[in-house]
């Protein structure tokens, strides 16, 4: 019998990712598409291996150089240094949002205030209180206009607004907020254009019917009553769409977010519509600022601890600063509309502060999720958590299965 047959030696030259001692030329720890030559998730050292520490290539090399039993380490002394947490390759796990700042913050806050604002105009109409009726509708339909304005400059040209009609999907909230954000932006602002036309001199002086339709009581709170209809998912469905993200910090306080929206909506609504309605007629604003903000400290509180590390973010960088301002804000608003309401200079000032609060709060929970989705530890740490959970509960199922 022969020996077994072997194929010609290969060369270094006939595999240039090789090197004369038979490692890979190129450094195992590359990333693949950085790599020329033949290496691979096969290459030992390759693959998944950053989140759970260094490679076994590594630890092999460190173990040699720190003595172990081939250099005379004693027993017992450490040969494996502390993981070092990184994610595939050193790489962002999570694509970040492509929303820009601060279009996207902007529509959120606007957007808030503008849905609020219309329940209390609607409100007014019925209860004998023009001012604050006119100065809310004003609010409600420049914000919704101005919102739009917002989103279509973030997606860049304005036919993708309008793209994003050509389908209804219930299952979408991106989907069903386009079709609550169209019909509440055209009835905010056809209830504002009436009480702007019902001001001009033309209009108010002619007997024609066109000008009578736009003078007409019945006309404007039909149209303000539609519109309120559409001002509670308004201020709340962007929540939604930001928690139906992959973005860690988003979607884990899921169920949160929408309180905190509509409250912070809610206490920018009323804000601002007690900064431009006289105080006799502005109580209903002062009151809704006052619950809003309540809701708003609250459930962002719960946003901010409950989620273990996902929360990290909203503590820490340009959005926990952004947060602890927007904090200041609400809480000073809240209690200056309650004690200082009743006074012309307190309820400006206080409208002004929950305005403010509102929009840092819109803009500190922004940057908290793009942060969160740019940091691999926000993905992993909570994925390993609910592994170690499923398995516990399991083993403990067993146990008492047995």
């Amino acid at each position: 019998m022969t020996g077994p047959q072997h194929g010609p030696e290969v060369t270094q030259e006939q595999s240039p990712g090789l090197s004369e001692t038979g490692v890979p030329a190129e450094a195992v720890d590359a990333p693949l598409d950085h790599r020329p030559g033949t290496s691979g998730v096969a290459t030992p050292g390759g693959g998944w291996r950053k989140a759970d520490g260094p490679s076994a290539l590594k630890r092999e090399k460190r173990k040699r150089k720190g003595g172990g039993r081939r250099g005379g380490a004693r027993d017992g002394d450490p040969t494996v240094g502390d993981a070092d947490f990184q994610s595939y390759y050193g790489r962002q796990i999570v694509k970040s949002a492509v929303w820009k700042t601060p279009d996207v913050p902007l529509y959120l806050f606007l957007g808030g205030a503008a849905g609020s604002a219309s329940v209390l105009g609607a409100m007014a109409e019925f209860t004998d209180r023009p001012a604050l009726a006119r100065t809310a509708h004003l609010i409600a339909g420049g914000g919704a206009i101005a919102s739009v304005g917002f989103l279509i400059h973030d997606l860049g040209r304005p036919e993708r607004f309008l793209h994003m009609l050509r389908v209804f999907k219930p299952t979408s909230p991106l989907s069903v907020g386009s079709y609550i954000l169209s019909p509440f932006s055209a009835f905010t602002g056809a209830t504002a254009a009436l009480h702007l036309l019902g001001q001009v001199p033309a209009v108010r002086g002619s007997s024609g019917w066109v000008p009578r339709l736009v003078r007409s009581v019945g006309l404007r709170r039909t149209v303000g009553v539609a519109g309120a209809a559409f001002g509670g998912p308004m201020a709340a469905y962007t929540a939604v769409l930001l928690a139906n993200t992959a973005t860690p910090s988003w979607h884990e306080p899921g169920d949160q977010l929408p309180f905190v929206f509509t409250g912070s909506g809610l206490a920018a609504g009323g804000g601002l519509s007690m900064v431009f309605t006289p105080v006799d007629q502005a109580g209903p604003a002062r009151k809704a600022a006052v619950v809003g903000a309540a809701v708003e400290l609250v459930a962002m509180h719960k946003v901010e601890h409950d989620h273990g590390i996902v929360s990290e973010p909203f503590h820490i960088g340009r959005a926990g600063t952004l947060l602890r301002l927007a904090k200041a804000c609400t809480a000073t608003g809240a209690v200056g509309a309650a004690v200082l309401g009743g006074r012309r200079w307190g309820a400006v000032a206080s409208g002004v502060l929950l305005a403010a609060g509102s929009a840092l709060t819109r803009f500190g929970v922004f940057d908290a999720g793009m942060a969160s989705s740019k940091d691999p530890k926000y993905v992993v740490v909570p994925q390993r958590a609910r592994m170690a959970a499923r398995a516990e509960a399991a083993a403990a199922e067993a146990a008492a299965a047995s």
